[in-house]
């Protein structure tokens, strides 16, 4: 085979490969979504995920939340004081957090601690062969072990984002007020003189997209694992890396669509 016709053929491999995984993730995401609305509801296994997913999350969202807000704040104060602008402070800081900077970091952090650990566990199950246990069982996999951890990954991604966005606005008062002698008030008040409500539920209408993205992209690649542990290990690393891009990609359109 030619050099030409070679690489050809490998671009048309890769190109099919990965419709076929966007069309699989595609028809995991809508079977998921049916089982929603269809009985049994198994809610101690949603609560379960959204322990797992969002109150084990907090305490590094809070952490990456908190030092944003302050960097954030530091940088603006250091920029806009070359134009008598101090005051503008706060509104950076809360439109930058409500609007982007919350819902998407939330989004990376759970991308790489919560879905790692959902592709890590079903890919355990699947090598394992206890996800066609389930199935021999007369219980579909979809709807026991995705759609509770896809509800839970829509639920808790905004409720994170929310703790996110006060905790950063937080940091950013205490650096410019505190460390940097920004006038409180006037802080106070740029800060909810310019923000609106559309800006906090665009982020938290973000965070749930987000929170999609990390649960059926994490539920997908762990059934798709198999080889034993080196297959799960695969798995993990591409339920992360696929998510996270997905999250900055869908970040654009969503924001397209809000704007």
């Amino acid at each position: 085979m030619s050099p030409i016709k070679s690489l050809i053929d490998r671009l048309g491999r890769g190109v099919i490969d990965f419709l076929a995984e966007m069309g699989g993730m595609g028809l995991l995401f809508f079977k998921a979504t049916l089982f929603i609305f269809r009985p049994p509801y198994r809610f101690r296994n949603l609560f379960k995920q959204m322990e797992s997913i969002g109150v084990g999350s907090i305490p590094v969202v809070l952490i990456t939340a908190v030092f944003t807000g302050m960097v954030l704040a530091l940088q603006s104060y250091t920029g806009f004081k070359r134009f008598n602008a101090e005051g503008l402070v706060g509104t950076v800081v809360a439109l930058s957090m409500t609007r982007e900077l919350g819902p998407v970091l939330t989004g990376l952090i759970v991308a790489g601690r919560a879905g790692a650990a959902i592709a890590a566990e079903l890919g355990t199950m699947k090598v394992t062969e206890q996800v066609d246990a389930l199935a021999t069982l007369a219980v579909d996999p979809v709807q026991y072990l995705v759609t509770p951890r896809f509800v839970a990954g829509i639920v808790m991604l905004p409720v994170l984002t929310i703790f996110s966005d006060l905790i950063g606005i937080v940091g950013g008062y205490a650096v410019a007020v505190k460390v940097l002698g920004a006038n409180a008030g006037v802080y106070l008040q740029r800060t909810t003189q310019y923000l609106e409500l559309e800006d906090l539920l665009g982020g938290l209408v973000k965070a749930a997209v987000f929170g999609g993205i990390i649960a059926g992209v994490s539920c997908y690649k762990g059934f798709q694992a198999e080889g034993g542990a080196e297959g799960v290990g695969r798995a993990t690393t591409g339920a992360v890396v696929v998510s996270e891009m997905l999250i900055l990609i869908s970040n654009y359109y969503v924001t397209a669509f809000l704007r």
